[in-house]
Protein backbone atom coordinates (compact mmCIF):
# COMPACT_ATOMS: atom_id res chain seq x y z
CA UNK A 1 0.00 0.00 0.00
CA UNK A 2 1.32 3.43 -0.91
CA UNK A 3 2.00 5.87 1.93
CA UNK A 4 -1.02 8.14 2.32
CA UNK A 5 0.94 11.28 3.24
CA UNK A 6 3.26 10.81 0.27
CA UNK A 7 0.23 10.38 -1.98
CA UNK A 8 -1.18 13.65 -0.63
CA UNK A 9 2.12 15.39 -1.36
CA UNK A 10 2.13 14.02 -4.89
CA UNK A 11 -1.47 15.10 -5.49
CA UNK A 12 -0.78 18.63 -4.22
CA UNK A 13 2.22 18.93 -6.53
CA UNK A 14 0.25 17.65 -9.53
CA UNK A 15 -2.51 20.18 -8.82
CA UNK A 16 0.01 23.03 -8.40
CA UNK A 17 1.92 22.28 -11.60
CA UNK A 18 -1.04 21.11 -13.67
CA UNK A 19 0.89 18.17 -15.04
CA UNK A 20 1.82 14.63 -14.01
CA UNK A 21 5.15 14.88 -15.83
CA UNK A 22 6.07 18.23 -14.22
CA UNK A 23 5.19 16.85 -10.79
CA UNK A 24 7.32 13.77 -11.48
CA UNK A 25 10.33 15.94 -12.35
CA UNK A 26 9.87 18.14 -9.30
CA UNK A 27 9.54 15.16 -6.96
CA UNK A 28 12.23 13.07 -8.65
CA UNK A 29 9.73 10.26 -9.28
CA UNK A 30 8.71 8.42 -12.40
CA UNK A 31 5.51 9.57 -14.07
CA UNK A 32 4.14 6.07 -13.53
CA UNK A 33 4.65 6.34 -9.77
CA UNK A 34 3.00 9.77 -9.68
CA UNK A 35 0.00 8.32 -11.51
CA UNK A 36 -0.17 5.41 -9.04
CA UNK A 37 -0.22 7.75 -6.06
CA UNK A 38 -3.13 9.79 -7.44
CA UNK A 39 -4.99 6.63 -8.47
CA UNK A 40 -4.53 5.20 -4.95
CA UNK A 41 -6.11 8.31 -3.44
CA UNK A 42 -9.05 8.18 -5.85
CA UNK A 43 -9.56 4.49 -5.09
CA UNK A 44 -9.41 5.05 -1.33
CA UNK A 45 -11.76 8.03 -1.44
CA UNK A 46 -14.09 6.62 -4.06
CA UNK A 47 -14.14 9.94 -5.95
CA UNK A 48 -12.46 11.31 -9.04
CA UNK A 49 -10.01 14.07 -8.16
CA UNK A 50 -8.84 15.18 -11.62
CA UNK A 51 -10.28 15.59 -15.08
CA UNK A 52 -7.61 14.46 -17.55
CA UNK A 53 -7.38 15.21 -21.25
CA UNK A 54 -4.55 15.20 -23.77
CA UNK A 55 -4.14 18.96 -23.34
CA UNK A 56 -5.21 19.86 -19.82
CA UNK A 57 -5.56 18.70 -16.26
CA UNK A 58 -8.25 20.22 -14.04
CA UNK A 59 -9.58 19.53 -10.58
CA UNK A 60 -13.04 18.11 -10.02
CA UNK A 61 -15.23 19.69 -7.38
CA UNK A 62 -14.26 16.89 -5.01
CA UNK A 63 -10.64 17.38 -6.02
CA UNK A 64 -10.75 21.07 -5.07
CA UNK A 65 -12.16 20.27 -1.62
CA UNK A 66 -9.62 17.50 -1.08
CA UNK A 67 -6.75 19.73 -2.25
CA UNK A 68 -7.61 22.34 0.37
CA UNK A 69 -7.69 19.67 3.07
CA UNK A 70 -4.37 18.17 1.89
CA UNK A 71 -2.62 21.54 1.90
CA UNK A 72 -3.83 22.20 5.45
CA UNK A 73 -2.82 18.75 6.71
CA UNK A 74 0.60 18.79 5.05
CA UNK A 75 1.32 22.30 6.35
CA UNK A 76 0.45 21.16 9.88
CA UNK A 77 2.68 18.09 9.56
CA UNK A 78 5.59 20.17 8.29
CA UNK A 79 5.08 22.80 10.96
CA UNK A 80 5.01 20.13 13.67
CA UNK A 81 8.23 18.58 12.40
CA UNK A 82 9.92 21.97 12.03
CA UNK A 83 8.82 23.06 15.50
CA UNK A 84 10.21 19.87 17.01
CA UNK A 85 13.63 20.52 15.52
CA UNK A 86 13.62 24.34 15.60
CA UNK A 87 16.93 25.71 16.88
CA UNK A 88 17.92 22.22 18.05
CA UNK A 89 19.02 20.29 14.98
CA UNK A 90 22.19 21.42 13.24
CA UNK A 91 21.65 22.37 9.58
CA UNK A 92 22.82 19.45 7.50
CA UNK A 93 22.31 17.83 4.11
CA UNK A 94 22.36 19.85 0.88
CA UNK A 95 21.28 23.46 0.38
CA UNK A 96 20.33 24.03 -3.25
CA UNK A 97 21.00 27.74 -3.78
CA UNK A 98 20.40 29.74 -6.97
CA UNK A 99 22.11 33.13 -7.37
CA UNK A 100 22.54 35.68 -10.21
CA UNK A 101 25.83 35.11 -12.01
CA UNK A 102 27.81 38.29 -11.30
CA UNK A 103 26.48 38.77 -7.78
CA UNK A 104 27.20 35.13 -7.03
CA UNK A 105 30.82 35.31 -8.19
CA UNK A 106 31.53 38.58 -6.42
CA UNK A 107 29.51 38.42 -3.20
CA UNK A 108 28.32 34.87 -2.49
CA UNK A 109 31.18 32.56 -3.51
CA UNK A 110 33.78 34.48 -1.40
CA UNK A 111 31.48 34.07 1.64
CA UNK A 112 30.97 30.31 1.34
CA UNK A 113 34.22 29.33 3.05
CA UNK A 114 33.20 31.16 6.21
CA UNK A 115 29.66 29.76 6.04
CA UNK A 116 30.95 26.21 5.62
CA UNK A 117 33.24 26.61 8.61
CA UNK A 118 30.15 27.30 10.73
CA UNK A 119 28.10 24.43 9.25
CA UNK A 120 30.46 21.60 8.20
CA UNK A 121 27.59 19.09 7.90
CA UNK A 122 25.93 21.18 5.19
CA UNK A 123 26.83 21.05 1.49
CA UNK A 124 25.93 23.97 -0.78
CA UNK A 125 24.80 23.09 -4.31
CA UNK A 126 25.28 26.46 -6.03
CA UNK A 127 23.56 27.37 -9.28
CA UNK A 128 24.66 30.57 -11.02
CA UNK A 129 22.12 31.91 -13.51
CA UNK A 130 20.67 35.28 -14.45
CA UNK A 131 17.26 33.84 -15.41
CA UNK A 132 14.40 33.60 -12.92
CA UNK A 133 14.26 29.94 -11.93
CA UNK A 134 11.11 28.13 -10.79
CA UNK A 135 12.04 27.23 -7.22
CA UNK A 136 9.44 24.50 -6.83
CA UNK A 137 9.66 22.79 -10.21
CA UNK A 138 13.46 22.93 -10.34
CA UNK A 139 13.92 21.95 -6.70
CA UNK A 140 15.78 24.99 -5.33
CA UNK A 141 15.67 25.55 -1.57
CA UNK A 142 16.56 29.23 -1.78
CA UNK A 143 17.30 31.89 -4.38
CA UNK A 144 18.88 35.33 -4.24
CA UNK A 145 17.09 37.85 -6.45
CA UNK A 146 17.88 41.46 -7.17
CA UNK A 147 15.38 44.13 -8.10
CA UNK A 148 11.71 44.77 -7.38
CA UNK A 149 9.94 41.47 -6.88
CA UNK A 150 6.46 40.86 -8.30
CA UNK A 151 5.81 37.21 -7.42
CA UNK A 152 3.67 37.40 -4.26
CA UNK A 153 3.63 33.59 -3.91
CA UNK A 154 7.21 33.63 -2.58
CA UNK A 155 8.47 34.22 0.94
CA UNK A 156 10.85 37.17 0.68
CA UNK A 157 13.45 38.67 3.00
CA UNK A 158 15.31 41.81 2.01
CA UNK A 159 19.00 41.38 2.76
CA UNK A 160 20.63 44.57 1.47
CA UNK A 161 20.11 47.58 -0.79
CA UNK A 162 21.22 47.45 -4.40
CA UNK A 163 22.25 50.91 -5.58
CA UNK A 164 22.91 51.81 -9.21
CA UNK A 165 25.68 54.10 -10.49
CA UNK A 166 26.42 55.67 -13.88
CA UNK A 167 30.16 55.71 -14.45
CA UNK A 168 32.95 55.72 -17.01
CA UNK A 169 36.71 55.45 -17.24
CA UNK A 170 38.78 58.64 -16.88
CA UNK A 171 40.08 58.08 -20.43
CA UNK A 172 36.54 58.05 -21.83
CA UNK A 173 35.51 61.17 -19.89
CA UNK A 174 38.65 63.01 -21.00
CA UNK A 175 37.95 62.19 -24.63
CA UNK A 176 34.17 62.76 -24.65
CA UNK A 177 33.44 65.03 -21.71
CA UNK A 178 31.50 64.44 -18.52
CA UNK A 179 27.69 64.47 -18.76
CA UNK A 180 26.17 67.12 -16.49
CA UNK A 181 22.46 66.46 -17.09
CA UNK A 182 20.35 63.50 -18.12
CA UNK A 183 19.85 65.09 -21.54
CA UNK A 184 23.63 64.94 -22.05
CA UNK A 185 23.45 61.13 -22.19
CA UNK A 186 22.13 61.39 -25.75
CA UNK A 187 25.63 62.52 -26.77
CA UNK A 188 27.42 59.61 -25.07
CA UNK A 189 28.14 55.99 -25.84
CA UNK A 190 25.96 54.22 -23.27
CA UNK A 191 26.67 50.51 -22.98
CA UNK A 192 23.41 48.64 -22.52
CA UNK A 193 22.40 45.73 -20.28
CA UNK A 194 19.95 43.40 -22.02
CA UNK A 195 18.44 41.57 -19.02
CA UNK A 196 15.66 40.93 -18.27
CA UNK A 197 14.80 42.10 -21.80
CA UNK A 198 16.59 43.70 -24.74
CA UNK A 199 14.46 46.84 -24.28
CA UNK A 200 16.39 47.61 -21.08
CA UNK A 201 19.53 48.26 -23.11
CA UNK A 202 17.92 51.34 -24.67
CA UNK A 203 16.76 53.06 -21.49
CA UNK A 204 18.23 53.97 -18.13
CA UNK A 205 16.00 54.58 -15.11
CA UNK A 206 16.51 57.39 -12.61
CA UNK A 207 14.68 58.54 -9.50
CA UNK A 208 14.16 56.51 -6.34
CA UNK A 209 11.27 54.60 -7.93
CA UNK A 210 12.80 54.43 -11.40
CA UNK A 211 10.07 56.66 -12.80
CA UNK A 212 12.42 58.86 -14.87
CA UNK A 213 13.17 57.01 -18.12
CA UNK A 214 16.08 58.26 -20.23
CA UNK A 215 16.58 56.83 -23.75
CA UNK A 216 20.19 55.86 -24.45
CA UNK A 217 22.19 54.26 -27.24
CA UNK A 218 25.63 52.76 -27.60
CA UNK A 219 27.98 50.49 -29.50
CA UNK A 220 27.75 47.54 -27.13
CA UNK A 221 24.94 45.61 -25.51
CA UNK A 222 25.47 42.57 -23.26
CA UNK A 223 23.54 40.26 -20.96
CA UNK A 224 26.33 40.21 -18.39
CA UNK A 225 27.49 43.01 -16.09
CA UNK A 226 31.12 41.88 -15.98
CA UNK A 227 31.33 42.22 -19.76
CA UNK A 228 30.02 45.78 -19.59
CA UNK A 229 32.43 46.58 -16.76
CA UNK A 230 35.39 45.36 -18.80
CA UNK A 231 34.31 47.50 -21.75
CA UNK A 232 33.88 50.57 -19.54
CA UNK A 233 37.31 50.07 -17.96
CA UNK A 234 38.75 49.94 -21.47
CA UNK A 235 37.23 53.36 -22.18
CA UNK A 236 34.47 52.26 -24.55
CA UNK A 237 31.63 54.16 -22.90
CA UNK A 238 29.43 54.78 -19.87
CA UNK A 239 27.67 52.04 -17.92
CA UNK A 240 24.73 52.06 -15.53
CA UNK A 241 25.37 49.16 -13.17
CA UNK A 242 25.03 48.11 -9.49
CA UNK A 243 27.61 49.23 -6.98
CA UNK A 244 28.28 45.60 -6.02
CA UNK A 245 29.81 45.33 -9.52
CA UNK A 246 31.48 48.72 -9.94
CA UNK A 247 32.26 49.63 -6.31
CA UNK A 248 35.89 48.46 -6.32
CA UNK A 249 36.56 50.30 -9.59
CA UNK A 250 35.05 53.50 -8.19
CA UNK A 251 37.15 53.24 -5.05
CA UNK A 252 40.43 52.72 -6.91
CA UNK A 253 39.68 55.43 -9.47
CA UNK A 254 39.59 53.24 -12.58
CA UNK A 255 35.97 54.37 -12.97
CA UNK A 256 34.46 57.75 -12.12
CA UNK A 257 30.84 58.18 -11.06
CA UNK A 258 28.87 60.80 -13.00
CA UNK A 259 25.40 62.38 -12.75
CA UNK A 260 25.45 62.16 -8.97
CA UNK A 261 22.80 64.90 -8.78
CA UNK A 262 20.36 62.53 -10.49
CA UNK A 263 19.92 59.50 -8.23
CA UNK A 264 19.29 56.17 -9.88
CA UNK A 265 16.58 53.85 -8.68
CA UNK A 266 17.42 51.83 -5.58
CA UNK A 267 16.68 48.12 -5.82
CA UNK A 268 17.12 45.37 -3.25
CA UNK A 269 18.93 42.09 -2.71
CA UNK A 270 16.40 39.51 -1.54
CA UNK A 271 16.37 35.94 -0.30
CA UNK A 272 13.30 34.12 -1.66
CA UNK A 273 11.86 30.68 -0.96
CA UNK A 274 8.59 28.93 -1.73
CA UNK A 275 5.62 29.84 0.45
CA UNK A 276 3.40 27.44 2.34
CA UNK A 277 6.08 25.96 4.54
CA UNK A 278 8.36 26.90 7.37
CA UNK A 279 11.92 27.43 6.22
CA UNK A 280 14.12 24.45 7.08
CA UNK A 281 17.12 24.96 9.34
CA UNK A 282 19.59 25.03 6.44
CA UNK A 283 17.68 27.86 4.73
CA UNK A 284 17.33 29.85 7.93
CA UNK A 285 21.03 29.43 8.65
CA UNK A 286 22.17 30.73 5.27
CA UNK A 287 19.67 33.60 5.20
CA UNK A 288 20.76 34.76 8.66
CA UNK A 289 24.41 34.42 7.66
CA UNK A 290 23.93 36.73 4.66
CA UNK A 291 21.82 39.21 6.61
CA UNK A 292 24.58 39.50 9.24
CA UNK A 293 27.30 39.73 6.58
CA UNK A 294 25.58 42.54 4.68
CA UNK A 295 24.44 44.55 7.75
CA UNK A 296 24.40 47.38 8.55
CA UNK A 297 25.87 48.39 5.20
CA UNK A 298 27.12 45.98 2.54
CA UNK A 299 30.87 46.09 1.91
CA UNK A 300 30.37 46.99 -1.74
CA UNK A 301 28.84 50.38 -0.78
CA UNK A 302 31.45 51.44 1.76
CA UNK A 303 33.43 54.62 1.09
CA UNK A 304 31.42 55.47 -2.03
Amino acid sequence: MLDRVTSMQVFVRVAALGSFSAAARALHLSQTMVTKHVAALESRLGVKLLHRSTRSLTLTEGGRDYLAACERILAEIEEAEATASLDRIEPRGTLRLNVPLTFGFRQIVPALAEFSSHYPALTVDLGLADRYVDLIEEGWDLAIRIGRLKDSSLVVRRLAPCRIAVCGAPSYLEAHGTPKTLDDLSNHNCLGYTLPSAANANRWLFGKDGDIVVPVKGTLRANNGDALLAAALAGQGLICQPTFLVGDSLRNGSLVRVLTDYPNQELGVHAVLPSGRQAPAKVRAFTEFLADRFAPEPAWDRDL
